[in-house]
Formats: C-alpha cells, structure tokens, sequence
C-alpha cells in the first residue's frame, strides 16, 4: 500500500486551536501578571483551560510522530530514521534552551528550565523505540501520568531532578512541564496515532473542510506552530510595554 504525503489537515486544524488557546492563556497570564489586570489565572478555570491547552500540544505531537514515521520508514534505512528523530528532537530542545536562557537573562523569578519544549523534544527523541505500538503507548502512558500526579503531591530537597518532575520545594516556573506526567500524554497520542491514523492513512471518514475559511486560518496557524510560539510572548510583552507607556503619555506623567 502507497502511503499518502498529503498532510492531514484535521491535525492542521486542531494544532491551529492548540495555538489560538496557547495565545489567549499567555495573554490574559501577562494581563495579571505585567498589566495589573484582575485575572483570576489561578482559578480552576483558567488551570484547566491551561492543561487542556498543553494536552491537546502533547496529543498532537505523539499522533504526529506515528504519521511522519509510517512515512519516513517507506524513504530512508532503519540508521537513518534514528538519526532524522534524533535531529528532531534536539532542535526543538535547543529552542527550548534558548528560551531558558532568555529568561535566565530577562527574569528574575519563574526561570524555564524544562517548559513545553524542552518536554517535546526529550519526548520525540525517547519515543523512537515506541512509535510502532498501540496499547503499550496507551498502558505506559497512562501509568506515567499517575506516577507523575503522585509525585505532584510531594516536594523534593534537589533541583537535578526537576525534569523528571521531582519538584523542589519553593520552586516557580512560568512553563513547567517534567517528563512525569506530561510525557504519557505524548504516549497516549502514539496510540491515538497508531489507532487512527494506521500506517499514515485516516481510518474514518469526514467532510471536507479543508478549504473553509476558518479551516484555512487554524491550519495555517498549525503549519507554523513552532515559529508562533517562539514569537508570540516576545510581541505581547512588546505590546503591553507600548500599552503602557501610551497610557502614561496620554495622561502627562
């Protein structure tokens, strides 16, 4: 069987709503935090509208894993999958670490020593082994995330293993995202992959909205996810200081 390069644009869509729910949270995050504004961002609410945000990434990434293996095992010898994965992974983690070191340098408290992207990259480098199986990814990941909710509950004297999600106490980040729990969200989306999308072709039917207007924005949106996220911060905190500083223009101060 041939296997389709097109890309699915369902997933398009959904990393585009990942995005749009990405930048909402960060912006009402900076509105509490540099503008003063009456958020509640630690309601119920507003966590869960967090979590969702990061786990519908998460899901995403693991579905997407399983497709673009099933594609790149039919062009390139077992070495070379590896290598390509590998590549992957430690680009993504070395923008993490450009963002930990930005903040080193710009923050002085909630430093982001291992955000969401330094847990995607660690998770497409360590999934390699993993992305031809279904229920394992779904059994592992599931007990990955109740020993990482389990380790939520404590706090720990080190902070080597904060990665892990082994929490030192008194610590505060803006973006925290340990291997434990968050990784077996990536596994949870192997499965879904591997499930939905078998051998990078979609095992269900749906209607073609590929070309709907809103589609075409949230896809687009999802084809840059990564360049979007890197900006997006920088640009509201730009636009917030020049809110700012109009405001205080505006009444002569």
């Amino acid at each position: 069987m041939e296997m389709s390069s097109k890309r699915f644009w369902e997933i398009d869509v959904f990393r585009g709503i990942a995005i749009v729910m990405m930048v909402i949270y960060h912006l009402s995050y900076d509105l509490y935090f540099l503008g003063n504004f009456q958020i509640k961002i630690n309601s119920l609410s507003w966590v869960l509208f967090q979590r969702a945000t990061a786990s519908l990434f998460l899901l995403l990434v693991g579905i997407s894993l399983t497709i673009s293996h099933c594609r790149s095992k039919e062009k390139y010898p077992e070495k070379d999958l590896f290598f390509r994965n590998l590549k992957r992974g430690a680009k993504i983690f070395f923008w993490g670490a450009i963002i930990t070191l930005f903040t080193f340098v710009f923050v002085n408290n909630g430093v982001i020593l291992f955000g969401i992207l330094h847990l995607i990259g660690i998770s497409i480098i360590i999934s390699y082994p993993l992305l031809e199986y279904r229920y394992k990814n779904l059994a592992l990941g599931v007990l990955v995330i109740l020993l990482g909710t389990y380790l939520s509950n404590f706090t720990f004297d080190t902070a080597y293993l904060l990665w892990l999600g082994f929490e030192p106490r008194s610590f505060f980040s803006f973006d925290y995202f340990p291997i434990l729990p968050w990784y077996g969200v990536v596994l949870i989306g192997i499965f879904l992959g591997n499930s939905v999308y078998p051998n990078s072709q979609r095992r269900f039917e749906i209607p073609d909205f590929s070309s709907n207007l809103l589609s075409t924005a949230l896809s687009f949106l999802g084809r840059h996810s990564l360049k979007i996220y890197l900006i997006h911060q920088p640009v509201i905190i730009l636009l917030l200081y020049l809110w700012g500083f109009a405001k205080l223009s505006f009444i002569g101060i």
